[in-house]
């Protein structure tokens, strides 16, 4: 089982096995490319085709490749109602995936439907707190919603927008990190392009399949940088696989000491 910043939820469908991640206000899905007997499992076409580019693209990086062979190609969504999915994002942070879970559904059910950002604004402070929110995060949560009311912020604008430009504008909300919104152009946006080089999980992916070392925090970034630039325009390939690696390697084998 697979446990990327979220619950994996996994079932069985004859010879197709599907997996979907819940990251709060947003989802994922690995698919097969192939069935048991090695014929391409049918599927939308575009995703199919995307799938078989970005892997024979990755796999010219060797080391890499040993992760993509034996494993199902990832497939990214675009989600709508981009704002609410940034404000799920922020809810999620430093908690774990179950009392993420429990607090993104408090939050949904205060509304009738999924809230406005007009909605959120109007929502009294003591009532986030009340659903399991910090006193920072509740007014992490008002920020991200005024914002996107001042700004005009919308699906049809952000989709039209470039991930530096989106990172840039969306950076200017107190709360939100550059690591916020790369999630968010990951996982909503569906960018297949980016690379999280402050994300825990891919450095120590990285540091231990390309043996890295990591003393010295600049050099090691500078490092990580250079590979990931050789597996652009699929860089976010690369990150689902890279943390796929890192919640599924096996551990290391302790030495016995000897009498």
């Amino acid at each position: 089982m697979i446990s990327i910043m979220g619950i994996a939820m996994e079932c069985e469908l004859s010879a197709v096995r599907i997996i979907s991640f819940f990251i709060p206000g947003c989802l994922y899905k690995i698919i097969p490319s192939y069935d048991r007997q090695g014929k391409v499992i049918e599927g939308p076409p575009g995703e199919i085709k995307i799938c078989m580019h970005y892997i024979q693209h990755l796999s010219k990086d060797k080391k890499l490749k040993k992760l993509l062979e034996g494993h199902d190609p990832f497939v990214l969504k675009q989600k709508k109602k981009i704002y609410l999915h940034l404000c799920g994002s922020i809810m999620s942070q430093q908690l774990s995936v179950k009392v993420a879970d429990v607090i993104w559904k408090r939050f949904l059910a205060l509304y009738d439907k999924h809230p406005t950002p007009e909605q959120i604004v109007a929502t009294p402070f003591e009532t986030l707190r009340g659903i399991g929110l910090s006193n920072a995060k509740a007014q992490y949560v008002l920020n991200v919603a005024q914002f996107a009311i001042d700004h005009s912020i919308n699906d049809k604008k952000l989709l039209k927008m470039s991930d530096e430009k989106i990172i840039e504008l969306l950076t200017e909300i107190k709360g939100v990190g550059k690591w916020t919104v790369e999630m968010l152009l990951m996982f909503t946006l569906g960018r297949e392009d980016l690379f999280s080089v402050d994300d825990y999980g891919i450095q120590v992916a990285m540091k231990n399949i390309y043996k890295l070392d990591d003393s010295n925090k600049k050099e090691f970034k500078e490092k990580m940088v250079k590979i990931a630039s050789k597996w652009s325009p699929y860089r976010t390939y690369a990150c689902l696989h890279l943390w796929h690696w890192k919640d599924n390697a096996p551990a290391p084998v302790k030495k016995k000491k000897e009498n």
